[in-house]
């Protein structure tokens, strides 16, 4: 039987405001328009604010909004879907033309019902968002896609600016936070597609805050780096109810500095890590420092 943990109170620095800019209500009037989720709002994103209103950002959560698994640490419904929508990419791409977006994000609820595992659909949206906006940068952030790399190769084809897939935690904690996923899968997987795509950056992202040990966290970004990704993005986990996995401690705002200069130091071409941080968290910036350093590769 799984021991109670006690309740830890959130610092202060983990406390955000709430914005009411014009550029954020556009976005989300947009995107009720258009019949569109968000994992930045799916998911409670302390950055919508920011992302939305400032920094001209989104990361469309596509595949409806019912993930056919359970993982202990997210917000996102969890059921049966219903039905898949092939009108969605297109949508997709007018709600970024319409709202001026320099960078996208897609990700996706799991959807372990379908053979592909919506991978085509991933596909048909970058394709849209190319065909609409092609200044635009794009990045992938699937599922494990079951490990089916048929699936990963159609996703691929689209040729998205970078490919994100998420470790989340470190491999002791891995069962009991990350449903139906293995460490080892996700590690695979993201060697898949540095093998199969050398010239595409590669990122990931660990959640603190969980019961890992800081030794764990190095072993982390080891595996990560020893699997070709070149970007980190290490954030606070936040409980998002009480059925959700109990925050096990914060880390303070030093801790994460201290983090960021270690992945650097470590080989990562480009580490967020702060309280706030997202997987998508400053995601312009990363398609840019990962440019810059493919560019200096090439010129040595």
């Amino acid at each position: 039987m799984e021991k109670k943990q006690e309740h830890v109170r959130k610092p202060d620095w983990l406390k955000t405001k709430i914005s009411n800019s014009e550029g954020f209500k556009a976005i989300k009037s947009n995107l009720r328009e258009n019949r569109l989720h968000t994992v930045c709002e799916e998911a409670k994103c302390p950055n919508i604010q920011e992302c939305f209103g400032d920094r001209k950002t989104a990361t469309f959560m596509i595949l409806g909004d019912i993930c056919t698994r359970a993982c202990r640490f997210c917000a996102v419904t969890t059921g049966a879907p219903t039905h898949l929508d092939l009108g969605e990419p297109k949508r997709v791409a007018d709600s970024v033309a319409a709202m001026g977006l320099r960078h996208v994000v897609i990700t996706a609820v799991a959807r372990d019902d379908l053979a592909d595992g919506g991978s085509q659909v991933f596909a048909n949206t970058v394709n849209a968002i190319r065909y609409r906006m092609p200044q635009t940068t794009v990045e992938v952030l699937p599922s494990d896609m079951k490990g089916d790399y048929e699936s990963l190769k159609t996703l691929l084809d689209a040729k998205p600016d970078i490919f994100n897939h998420n470790i989340e935690t470190v491999r002791r904690l891995t069962p009991s936070i990350r449903h139906r996923a293995t460490y080892d899968r996700s590690l695979e997987l993201l060697q898949r597609v540095r093998d199969m795509e050398p010239d595409l950056p590669t990122k990931s992202s660990i959640m603190v805050g969980l019961g890992e040990t800081r030794e764990e966290i190095l072993e982390t970004m080891d595996d990560l780096l020893a699997h070709g990704v070149e970007i980190l993005t290490i954030g606070q986990y936040l409980q998002p109810s009480k059925k959700h996995f109990p925050v096990v401690r914060y880390y303070d705002p030093r801790e994460f500095r201290e983090l960021k200069r270690v992945a650097r130091k470590k080989g990562f071409i480009h580490c967020e890590s702060g309280p706030m941080v997202r997987s998508s968290y400053h995601a312009d910036e990363q398609v840019n420092a990962a440019a810059k350093r493919r560019r200096e590769q090439a010129e040595s």
